[in-house]
């Protein structure tokens, strides 16, 4: 809480190893690190009547993430797969052989290796990012982010992972929905695209979970 009230930019540029360190079941003090936002910053209140997330001017700004979290994205010949499929859809194997990736090197006491599934997600989102802002040309964000290779993956994730696995990758991205900026606007758009393209019950229900 002390970091939280006199260093929150502290939080807001490290929060992603607090939470890859975090266990999934620490919902509390997980919170507590993703509510801090910067000091200069004044954050809207969402319960005001015609609030809109794409009217804020904060939602274009890069947040700073102090930890190069692509390094845990391994081994490097996957992550030379990873980058070939988000240019050219290819190789056409990917998205089928993505889960066994995820499972290598699980940890203790879970089926996924959760840290490398923190840091597909953001890399796959960041990089959805850069290509939107090369080719979007002032289209709605949601109409941009859908039939791409990013989109694809995170779809994939959504339906062929177990249970376990789906729990451990929303996680993984409702870490991003923070104050305003670029990831918070990318994800929310995101979870919601999931959910009304959901193709069942089940997984609806963890979303909202």
């Amino acid at each position: 809480m002390l970091l939280l009230h006199d260093f929150p930019e502290f939080l807001c540029e490290h929060y992603y190893q607090f939470c890859d360190a975090l266990p999934l079941i620490a919902h509390q003090l997980r919170n507590i690190v993703l509510s801090a936002f910067p000091k200069h910053m004044r954050c809207p209140d969402p319960f005001l009547v015609n609030f809109k997330v794409d009217m804020l001017n904060d939602i274009s700004i890069v947040p700073v993430i102090a930890y190069n979290f692509s390094q845990n994205i391994q081994p490097p010949k996957f992550k030379q797969n990873l980058d070939s499929y988000l240019r050219t859809r290819a190789p056409v194997t990917f998205l089928s052989e993505l889960r066994s990736y995820l499972q290598q090197g699980a940890d203790p006491g879970s089926h996924y290796n959760i840290r490398m599934l923190n840091a597909l997600v953001l890399y796959v989102a960041t990089q959805a990012l850069s290509t939107l802002n090369n080719k979007t040309n002032g289209q709605p964000l949601m109409s941009s982010i859908t039939h791409s290779a990013h989109m694809d993956i995170f779809q994939n994730l959504a339906v062929d992972l177990d249970t376990e696995g789906r729990y451990i990758f929303l996680n993984a991205m409702a870490n991003h929905l923070r104050y305003p900026n670029t990831h918070t606007h990318y994800f929310s758009y995101t979870l919601l695209y999931l959910f009304a393209e959901a193709n069942s019950e089940a997984l609806q229900e963890q979303i909202v979970r």
